[in-house]
């Protein structure tokens, strides 16, 4: 296998039903969906009226009344996710030398809510087109620049080194943890606090997808309504949260003695160059990013144990995705297991990514894999084994995770169980 890489040492979560790591792992195991109505504003009038909320209580969750006041739900998620990972990991601020910790975090829409929520402010509802700035927060401009989330997860780390957000649509979340690991790789840095936030359940959110038509209107079975892989979906659930990994360098982690839950060795990204949401049922592009972060790990399909599915439960994602799997893996695709989490957290968008690497490290820690929730009607023209209702015991050595983005993006990321990479 490659020397590419980096140890992962710390998770922390806050998703829909679950603030915390095992309170994450518990809801998937369990096959217990998030999905409901929408109580974060009021929905009336909307087409999908169902999402998957954190019920996040700030203070509870530790954060001061300033810094509520400060951060947007998306940045207070990254916090909170980030302190829970620093402590799962054994990390205090400056434990580590402070210009060899970096920062990446991943987010698709950056802090909506705190924008749209002020525009409503200055603008008296919409109301005047002259807004009235002294109505403003004083922390506004915050909101409206993407890079404040990873400044508060660095400030929060104490760390002084590479510090980036990246911004690719819902595949933010793995290329964040990709480009930690890369800037592990390359020597830039010993630690990287990496994963992905957003909180984009707010009325111009659910309004543009609305208008694409691309989320669930399911919504006297809110808890039904996000169905990956069956005959019966009807688009996907919008969702949030947020999932903080800490990274290390495997020579960085061994001097600790550090806990490490899975190894990333390899990672890969590709682009469609065809539509803005639309992707080719033949999943080329996704297939072709799951060969290259193989090839790059020096692994093959027969060695893949589980693949976490973007499973979003749009009809041309499914059939994308399956066709992509079954391209690059061949024969094996049949023989490995497949689930979507989106089944039971929604679809977070940027940060969506994040949390499946987090699900895919506690998959290989506990070596189970998660169900995909609410599929009881398999969709005929879909013949893999999407682990449907039911966790399954699968021993995890080597899991593929995947996602795909509006405006045709794809990624693919590799997960080991730690020392299997130096043993082969």
């Amino acid at each position: 296998m490659s020397d590419w890489g980096a140890v992962v040492t710390g998770v922390g979560v806050v998703a829909p039903g679950a603030v915390g790591r095992a309170a994450y792992w518990d809801l998937l195991t369990a096959g217990r969906t998030a999905t409901r109505g929408i109580t974060l504003f009021d929905a009336a009038g909307f087409q999908s009226r169902i999402a998957a909320e954190v019920d996040f209580d700030a203070a509870a969750a530790g954060l001061t009344p300033h810094e509520v006041e400060r951060m947007d739900r998306s940045a207070q998620f990254a916090v909170v996710a980030a302190r829970e990972a620093l402590a799962d990991a054994g990390l205090e601020p400056g434990q580590a030398d402070p210009e060899r910790v970096g920062v990446s975090i991943g987010s698709a829409v950056g802090c909506t809510t705190r924008l749209e929520d002020e525009y409503v402010l200055v603008s008296d509802s919409g109301k005047n087109w002259e807004v009235s700035p002294e109505f403003a927060t004083d922390h506004l401009y915050r909101a409206l620049i993407p890079s404040t989330l990873a400044v508060e997860v660095a400030w929060t780390a104490g760390a002084e080194g590479p510090t980036t957000v990246v911004s690719t649509g819902c595949t933010s979340g793995l290329d964040a943890v990709g480009h930690g690991v890369q800037l592990i790789s390359e020597g830039a840095a010993d630690v990287v606090i990496a994963g992905a936030t957003d909180a984009p359940i707010s009325p111009i959110t659910v309004a543009c997808f609305d208008a694409i038509g691309a989320t669930s209107r399911n919504n006297e079975d809110a808890a039904h309504s996000s169905r990956p892989f069956d005959r019966d979906r009807d688009g996907f659930v919008l969702g949030e949260g947020s999932a903080v990994l800490v990274l290390e360098s495997r020579e960085h982690a061994a001097r600790r003695g550090a806990h490490g839950y899975a190894e990333i060795i390899g990672f890969a990204q590709r682009s469609n160059a065809y539509h803005m949401t639309g992707l080719k049922p033949d999943g080329l592009d996704m297939a072709e990013a799951i060969e290259i972060a193989m090839r790059r790990a020096g692994v093959t399909p027969d060695m893949i144990s589980y693949v976490n599915a973007h499973g979003s439960g749009t009809a041309q994602n499914d059939r994308h995705e399956t066709a992509a799997v079954k391209k690059a893996l061949g024969e094996a695709a049949y023989r490995v297991p497949v689930s979507s989490i989106k089944s039971m957290i929604g679809h977070s968008l940027g940060a969506i990514g994040a949390l499946e690497v987090a699900a895919c490290a506690l998959a290989i820690e506990t070596d189970t894999v998660p169900p995909t929730a609410n599929l009881q009607h398999q969709d005929p023209a879909l013949d893999l084994d999407y682990v449907p209702l039911a966790a399954r015991k699968n021993v995890n050595d080597i899991v593929l995770s995947v996602g795909s983005g509006f405006g045709g993006f794809q990624s693919a990321m590799l997960l080991a169980r730690p020392g299997l990479a130096s043993r082969k």
